[in-house]
């Protein structure tokens, strides 16, 4: 019955990992997919009576936390997902055939736990370098004078960046509703990384209580007197019990 229950949940904490990691994934493809698109164009910004153009990106845009996102979702979705329907198959006929676990099912168990850092180390990564820059502002008078060039003052992620941008009088109002919808999708990526960590730390930790009980409970069928085998044991347990 344990075991069962360790299974299900296994399963369920499985494909709740898939799920959030196709929004992961999906959330920072649209971040990538704007910033090649209109994100990378200059956007028209009011000054007194004239207006400037201010480039989409800065000159210093940090993206290698993005990277680091999409490198744990891939993982998760390949080598976790995929990789781990294939060893709990291995697994439920190495148990039912030979009545030990699968050797795929002890490296799925190792996948789980580099995967879990890795999704964790993107968590920290986004939310540090997020933080640092939250302070930032965009100065209006550098960016006049540097325009056309980018913007050369700080590193940015591409949320503060555009946050900044979205805070500054755009002559196009449209403008203004992109950003809105893009800011969200890029929080949305930040915050989707505490239930990603989460869905992964819950899916190791059960594979490693199942096979740390598939373990105990194989040895508890064993087990036998020190230096005999255990059809030996048998044997002379049976014969004791006919002599008397």
């Amino acid at each position: 019955m344990a075991s069962s229950m360790l299974m299900k949940a296994i399963y369920v904490a499985l494909f709740l990992l898939y799920i959030d990691a196709v929004i992961s994934l999906s959330l920072v493809s649209s971040m990538v997919a704007f910033l090649h698109g209109r994100g990378g164009q200059p956007f028209d910004v009011k000054w007194g009576l004239d207006s400037f153009n201010l480039p989409g990106e800065p000159a210093h845009l940090l993206t290698d936390h993005g990277h680091t996102t999409n490198g744990a979702g891939g993982t998760a979705i390949v080598l976790v997902w995929f990789g781990g329907c294939l060893a709990l198959w291995l697994e439920h006929r190495s148990r039912a055939k030979y009545g030990k676990s699968s050797p795929f099912y002890y490296l799925w168990a190792l996948i789980t736990i580099l995967s879990w850092l890795l999704t964790l180390t993107a968590l920290i990564y986004t939310n540090v370098l997020h933080n640092m820059q939250s302070d930032q502002n965009i100065n209006s008078g550098l960016a006049i004078t540097s325009s056309p060039n980018p913007y050369p003052r700080h590193s940015w992620t591409p949320e503060n960046w555009y946050a900044q941008v979205n805070k500054l009088s755009l002559v196009h109002d449209e403008d203004h509703d992109i950003l809105k919808r893009k800011l969200r999708l890029m929080r949305g990526w930040r915050y989707n990384l505490i239930p990603f960590m989460l869905f992964g730390f819950i899916l190791m930790v059960l594979v490693i209580l199942e096979l740390l009980r598939f373990r105990r409970s194989r040895g508890r069928k064993t087990e036998k007197p020190f230096g005999q085998s255990y059809g030996a044991a048998v044997s002379k347990h049976e014969s004791a019990h006919l002599v008397a």
